[in-house]
Parts: C-alpha cells; sequence; structure tokens
C-alpha cells in the first residue's frame, strides 16, 4: 500500500476532502499540521508554494480537486465510464463554485465593502446554490451523482463545516436532502471514526 502523507494548516477545510477519502477506506495517511508561524519557512519547499499538498511514496501533488478526484479511484468513488464521472465532477465543480463565491465575501478585507457583498450573498446566491444542490440530491435517490455514493457526497460533507464557518450561518438547515447526504456520509464507518478522533477545529 502507498505511504500517504498531507500537508496543511491545522483546519479541516480544503483538505478534508482527502482525509475524508482515505478515512473512507481506512488507508493509514500521516495528516501533517503545519503551524502558521512555521509556514513561511516551510512555504518555498511545497508545489506551487501552497497546501493542501499530497505526498504518496514522497512524490508530491497539489491542487485540491486533483487530489481528491486521484483519492476517488484508489477507494473506488467514481464513475464506471467517462460520462459518469462527468456528472460527478460536474456537482463538485459546482460545489467548488459555491465555494469560491462565498470566499470572496468572506475573505473581504474592508469590513463595509463585506458588508453590501453578505447582502447579495445571504440573498442571492447562496439560495441559488442550495436550491439547486438540494435538486441534484432530490432526483439522485439521496446522493449527488448516479443515485449511489461517490466522492461528491464526501466532498460536499468534508468542506461543509468550512462553507458554513465562511458564510456564518448553517447552511443545510433548510435543506432535508442536502442533511441526508451529510448523515449518510457521516454514519460510514471510517468516516465517523475520522471523524471522533481528529483535532477539533471551526473551520
Amino acid at each position: 500500500m502507498p505511504e500517504y502523507k498531507i500537508y496543511y494548516f491545522n483546519v479541516k477545510a480544503l483538505a478534508e476532502p482527502l482525509r475524508f477519502l482515505l478515512s473512507y477506506k481506512n488507508i493509514p495517511f500521516e495528516d501533517i499540521r503545519i503551524e502558521k508561524s512555521d509556514w513561511p519557512a516551510i512555504k518555498p519547499t511545497m508545489p506551487m508554494m501552497q497546501m493542501p499538498v499530497l505526498e504518496v511514496d514522497g512524490k508530491r501533488a497539489h491542487q485540491s480537486l486533483a487530489m481528491a478526484r486521484y483519492l476517488a479511484k484508489q477507494v473506488g468513488l467514481v464513475g464506471s465510464n467517462d460520462w459518469e464521472d462527468l456528472e460527478i465532477d460536474t456537482v463538485v465543480d459546482t460545489i467548488n463554485d459555491f465555494r469560491l463565491k462565498i470566499a470572496v465575501v468572506s475573505y473581504e478585507a474592508d469590513e463595509e465593502v463585506q458588508k453590501k457583498k453578505r447582502v447579495t450573498l445571504d440573498n442571492e446566491t447562496i439560495p441559488f446554490y442550495l436550491e439547486k444542490l438540494d435538486s441534484i440530491v432530490a432526483a439522485n435517490n439521496g446522493h449527488f451523482a448516479l443515485g449511489k455514493l461517490t466522492w461528491a457526497d464526501l466532498y460536499f460533507t468534508a468542506i461543509l463545516d468550512y462553507l458554513n464557518y465562511m458564510a456564518k450561518t448553517d447552511l443545510i438547515a433548510n435543506h432535508e436532502n442536502l442533511k441526508k447526504v451529510v448523515a449518510t456520509v457521516l454514519a460510514l464507518d471510517g468516516i465517523k471514526q475520522w471523524v471522533e478522533k481528529r483535532p477539533q477545529t471551526d473551520l
């Protein structure tokens, strides 16, 4: 079995989908959490000087979605043909678009500008995406794609705490189909064990 290492800060955020995917099949991995004070010294050693980074038998990769897709193949949570993979990728990319739209507002440095942007985010962007995602799950037997468990379900569940943190709300509170996805993923044995033992962080 390959030796896996995940490099990231001491948060869930963008590395959590990678941790979920490996945990799903109880694949051991070294969860290396970099302190922010140590990051300037470590940064130049990382591909593109950013994290998360996945190391597999000493080889390093970056780009969170590409890494998650790779691990999804290792643990059998991808489609059985190119079209099925496209269906999964479409949903994951939509969830990632949603993340970026929330992040742009959350990381806005100017408080007044952020307040204005948050009105549009809360009243238009978030409801639009949640409604679309909820209807996708309704049409897919309680999942995001193919009517069964795929890495799209794990990706959404793993990144949800980060989305909630940035959006300053419980995004799925009024969306029963999305709640169903999260409940299904969190009930998986490997994921359940990971969630119980992982460091407690807000995002």
